[in-house]
């Protein structure tokens, strides 16, 4: 065991999928948060147990020459943002092509499926168009920023090269505002304050914004000020929402929303389709490597005349839509019911008749409208970070659909779920990963499966 706060010099042999460098003292296993593939550095060890121990960096005794410097001011080194700023963007998008074919290996054991290079960005920074700042206040300090590395405290920001460049202007108002009319802050510990989060979302090909103030109740003064100020110098400011959450939470919105400037809503377009977005809207983050993914399902799916699918986990069409361009019938199915309003509105925004959409667990309504005789013979899903439920892959496996498109946020229940498919008549053929969230270790990717002629 090596001793907690004591400094030892280690070796790093690899990198974890939380972007964390793995090093080794005399053969000892230490965690080095900050630290990249081939350094040898000096780490501080803050937790020590019997089979390995986690530490920080001291001194960086040799650099790995894929080291650079950060973009972003290096006080915010701490935010848990952007855990890979400082490694060559060509090294991370190799990172993450890595860390698909580990996990595909390691937790499906499918050491055959060929793992394509992970997209990236021609431009990694100033790609996210929503934003979500939590406040707080700090020995009489207001805090606006994102949370520190493995904790809730705020890292304070007055600029982030990752947002939007409109939420540096916003943010900056919003706290004008707040010492101005003495806006009282939310506290998590007491369950007590009025202001908690603070939204945006930018659309990248409309210029409209929202700014949504997510809080315990509607009690700010003096808000049409604050609307004055941001009409006056947010180019596009479209909306301004009060959200309504009064529960003890990590969940940022809440269901109720107030529009206090605006509808409330804002539009913005993937490739050739148009989106209507709410605050309670899902819609993918990075806009321009989101078009990359949808037109990479488009050609996974490889729909022909008369092709029927299934969209499991539809959220608001946005995929369903794109399906749809293209195929004869789309079924989509979303447990939220707000997403499938907003994905009806968006196939009547673009004229699409093609489609249908069902509100409920994918593991319950799947089965049931197979059972009611619809049929698909191409199938995408694309669930959250916990993947498909069981359910839906027995429902996928009975119905014996030509191929499978499975868009994946976490490689990992990726991994367990081709196994799954694999085991029962179906075939990965390849993985592609494509980089939706530079500069951190998450990774988008999107597999083809095909079944197995018997």
């Amino acid at each position: 065991m090596l001793e907690k706060g004591k400094k030892y010099e280690c070796n790093i042999v690899d990198m974890g999928q939380n972007g964390v460098g793995i090093g080794k003292h005399d053969g000892f296993t230490v965690f080095v948060d900050g630290a990249l593939l081939g350094e040898t550095v000096d780490v501080k060890i803050t937790k020590s147990k019997k089979k390995y121990a986690e530490g920080v960096i001291s001194k960086v005794k040799e650099k790995s020459p894929h080291r650079v410097e950060r973009v972003c001011n290096p006080k915010y080194s701490q935010c848990g943002g952007c855990q890979i700023q400082e490694l060559d963007y060509k090294k991370q998008l190799e990172l993450k092509t890595n860390i698909v074919r580990e996990d595909l290996r390691r937790i499906g054991g499918l050491e055959d499926v060929e793992v394509l290079d992970a997209i990236g960005m021609e431009n990694p920074f100033r790609y996210r168009n929503k934003a979500q700042f939590p406040v707080r206040l700090e020995n009489g300090k207001v805090k606006i920023g994102f949370y520190k590395k493995k904790s809730h405290d705020i890292i304070d920001v007055d600029k982030c090269v990752i947002q939007d460049v409109k939420n540096d202007e916003i943010i900056e108002i919003i706290r004008d505002y707040i010492a101005e009319e003495n806006i009282s802050i939310y506290d998590e510990k007491s369950h007590s304050g009025v202001l908690r989060h603070i939204v945006t979302k930018c659309g990248f090909t409309s210029g409209q914004v929202m700014v949504v103030l997510v809080a315990t109740e509607d009690r700010f003064k003096n808000i049409d000020k604050l609307v004055g100020k941001l009409k006056e110098s947010i180019e596009g400011f479209t909306s301004l929402v009060v959200n309504i959450n009064k529960d003890r939470t990590n969940v940022i919105l809440g269901r109720k929303n107030i529009n206090k400037f605006g509808d409330g809503k804002i539009v913005d377009n993937i490739g050739d389709l148009k989106f209507e977005i709410s605050p309670l809207s899902f819609f993918q983050v990075n806009p321009v490597q989101t078009e990359v993914l949808y037109n990479k399902a488009l050609e996974f799916a490889d729909l022909k005349e008369g092709d029927r699918v299934f969209d499991v986990y539809c959220g608001i069409g946005s995929i369903s839509l794109f399906l749809a361009q293209k195929a004869e019938f789309v079924y989509g199915v979303e447990i939220v019911e707000d997403a499938i309003k907003d994905a009806m509105i968006n196939a009547k925004l673009n004229g699409m008749d093609n489609l249908e959409f069902f509100v409920g667990k994918a593991e319950e309504v799947v089965p049931e409208i197979y059972k009611q005789g619809k049929r698909a013979n191409v199938v995408v899903v694309d669930p959250p970070r916990k993947g498909c439920d069981e359910k839906v892959l027995d429902t996928i496996v009975e119905m014996e659909p030509e191929r499978v498109v499975y868009v994946s946020c976490n490689p990992s229940t990726l991994a367990r779920d081709l196994r799954y498919l694999e085991d029962r008549g179906y075939r990965c053929e390849k993985v592609q990963p494509v980089d939706l969230f530079a500069h951190s270790v998450h990774v988008e990717c999107i597999a083809l499966i095909q079944r197995v002629k018997s």
